[in-house]
């Protein structure tokens, strides 16, 4: 598995969570049982590091969202923002402009082109802030 699926395998399983409201052990046991999705470390490390961090990442992305409400924020662009705030943030083995361009990827893929943009004025605010 690429590191881009398993980065996509866990933007899926991050939207999930918000859409079913499942703790993240039941998340996975779901995931693995249907094997819809290829899980890997890569996926659980982020996945679990997402909501081991959420107040902090929800707190970022709330810094850089002007005017906009996290609760206004599409689920899909949310996912992607958790998403690569935590590999900015946490994961030091994940170049920050192979995570803002990941997440605008997957952003084009799965919502729409306002969303791919929002996403990278966001990332691009969070990546100036860490001097990157």
């Amino acid at each position: 598995m690429t590191r881009r699926e398993a980065r996509d395998s866990a933007f899926i399983l991050i939207f999930e969570k918000e859409i079913n409201g499942f703790d993240t052990d039941l998340n996975l046991e779901i995931a693995e049982e249907c094997d819809e999705i290829k899980i890997n470390d890569y996926t659980k490390e982020v996945f679990c590091g997402v909501y081991n961090n959420l107040t902090a990442i929800d707190e970022i992305i709330s810094k850089y969202s002007v005017s906009w409400n996290i609760k206004r924020i599409s689920k899909v662009a949310l996912a992607v923002l958790r998403l690569a705030i935590f590999e900015i943030k946490y994961l030091d083995s994940v170049p920050v402009s192979v995570s803002i361009n990941e997440a605008v990827e997957i952003a084009k893929k799965y919502s729409t082109k306002e969303d791919s943009v929002f996403i990278n004025g966001i990332l691009s605010s969070v990546a100036k802030e860490n001097n990157e």
